[in-house]
């Protein structure tokens, strides 16, 4: 039997390594470079799934360490998994479980066979391995699902991350094996490395070794500077395949989209633009508002004069500055449906710029109206 499509690459920015392309899923096709708005908890805080669906292209994120620990992978399971579970009738990614838990330092042991750790709230044992990864991620029935990988620091020392990066490879194997619906849910593989590039080129050639159908970039964006970060991408667009999908995972500030995207990555999720929006932080074509500062009080304008959306079209600055003051959920709604909109119509916009060959001049142009400096 041949195996699935799950991606096309149909065109190469000729300034830049962009690629314009489309990724296939069992519950949708989407335009690439693309953000995912992320759904930890079955849930993108604060909206319901028509709204969602208004402000994404139709592919959301999961969070498999949190719905494992609440309410359960098994129940999920009942409901269909998580599409049923929260009504949602688009595309799923999930993701590990690995990062959560090794972001527990204090209570984790690692060992070959995988990763043991305490209950954060009642203290009990549990234990992750890489089949138990996957068949959570089964479970919870995603579309894109993700290697179990341990997410080093990114300034770890060169024979600790060696001896990671193996371990991460052994694992990703082992979790191949193990996956039972390798037609109907991509299985990705996760580059780790930290700032080492011929380990990161070593963890690549190793993973490529097993036909994952997508590529994941790991341990970026945990601390480094931008600019070790862009270097490292840049490095890894001219070795990762170029007919397969690349996602960079934990990046959405509006400037890493679009160098991100010049790097040849094609997808992104991060909880940036709703954790903004609950904290009172807007996204606009001026840059960053913080909307319950002073000068908004009696503000009768639109959050962004350029934004199409609800928000913009329906509410003056001045009454989402009462809200945010207030502490309202409306206003943290309000804010997260324009974020998240804001980004949808950036990565539209930076497709359109790569189908010309102009995404450097795209770049160059939002960053000085955003005030980001080139």
């Amino acid at each position: 039997m041949k195996a699935p499509v799950w991606y096309e690459l149909l065109h190469v920015d000729k300034n830049c390594g962009a690629r314009y392309g489309i990724l296939h899923t069992p519950h949708g096709d989407f335009e690439t470079p693309m953000f995912m708005p992320v759904g930890t908890q079955a849930t993108v805080k604060t909206l319901v799934p028509s709204e969602i669906k208004e402000v994404s292209q139709g592919l959301i994120l999961g969070n498999t360490y949190h719905l494992w620990l609440q309410p359960g992978d098994e129940l999920i399971k009942e409901f269909g998994g998580i599409r049923g579970f929260m009504n949602w009738d688009g595309a799923l990614l999930t993701d590990s479980g690995g990062f959560q838990v090794f972001s527990l330092s204090k209570t984790r042991k690692i060992t070959e066979e995988g990763v043991e750790f305490r209950h954060p709230k009642n203290g009990s044992k549990l234990f992750l391995s890489p089949e138990k990864s996957i068949e959570i991620q089964n479970n919870l029935g995603a579309d894109i699902i993700m290697s179990l990988d341990e997410c080093a620091p990114f300034d770890s020392s060169y024979e600790y991350m060696k001896d990671s990066v193996d371990r991460t490879i052994r694992w990703a194997r082992r979790g191949w094996e193990y996956h039972p619906n390798k037609d109907t849910q991509a299985l990705f593989g996760i580059v780790q490395g930290g700032k080492f590039k011929e380990m990161r080129k070593y963890c690549l050639e190793e993973l490529m070794k097993t036909p994952f159908p997508g590529f994941s970039i790991g341990g970026l964006s945990v601390g480094e500077s931008k600019e070790d970060m862009y270097d490292m991408l840049e490095y890894l667009s001219h070795i990762m395949p170029s007919d397969k999908p690349r996602y960079l995972m934990g990046v959405g500030s509006p400037d890493d989209l679009i160098m991100g995207s010049i790097y040849g990555i094609d997808m992104f999720d991060c909880v940036l633009p709703t954790r903004n929006a609950r904290h009172g932080t807007a996204f606009t074509s001026e840059g960053k508002i913080q909307v319950k500062k002073a000068t908004l009080f009696n503000d009768h304008g639109p959050l962004d004069k350029e934004c199409d959306c609800t928000v913009c079209k329906t509410y003056s600055r001045a009454y989402l500055n009462h809200l945010i003051k207030s502490e309202e959920i409306l206003g943290m709604r309000l804010i997260t449906y324009h974020n998240l909109y804001f980004l949808k119509t950036l990565m539209a916009n930076v497709r359109e710029a790569i189908k010309n060959d102009r995404l450097l001049e795209f770049r160059n142009e939002f960053f000085k109206k955003f005030g980001y400096k080139l």
